[in-house]
């Protein structure tokens, strides 16, 4: 149901760091997108973190190896079934994500150099079980309110 990436410079995110991230980014996205807390509906979740050489990073045009002071750079993409996703639970999970973020990196506030994207994938887009996947097919599965179902509902309709 969803794949969130984390990008950062090598060596950013210790192994304590990222363990703390894969849950913690997995409930910052799970409850705003099925409505609650379900351990059950955590197994739709998947985590990457993706570590770059300081030369295969640049911000302001320049690479991270070639800055005297590096900028602390991290993205983080989240890919995410069709269903009801207006601004306001966008932002939801952004603020969540952000401040996740910063608190497996012991900061107080994020950093203005981390940057979050969250991407819906269309209906008829996502391949899982061997064939494609509808959001709609996953809403009997009892991890999802009744509200949240009734707002999908209301966002996908189904293809005839």
């Amino acid at each position: 149901m969803t794949i969130i990436t984390v990008t950062a410079p090598a060596g950013r995110l210790s192994l304590t760091q990222r363990r703390r991230l894969a849950e913690s980014l997995t409930d910052a996205v799970l409850e705003p997108e099925i409505g609650q807390h379900v351990a059950a509906a955590r197994m739709g979740f998947q985590v990457h973190f993706h570590d770059l050489a300081a030369d295969c990073m640049a911000i302001g045009g320049q690479l991270l190896s070639d800055q005297h002071s590096p900028r602390d750079i991290i993205t983080v993409r989240i890919a995410v079934m069709n269903a009801a996703w207006p601004a306001e639970v966008r932002a939801e999970v952004i603020r969540n994500v952000l401040a996740r973020l910063a608190e497996a990196c012991g900061m107080q506030t994020p950093a203005p150099t981390w940057w979050v994207n969250l991407e819906v994938i269309d209906e008829g887009s996502w391949g899982s079980r061997g064939g494609v996947l509808s959001i709609l097919q996953l809403l009997e599965s009892g991890v999802f309110t009744p509200e949240r179902i009734k707002a999908i509902r209301g966002a996908i309709q189904p293809s005839a």
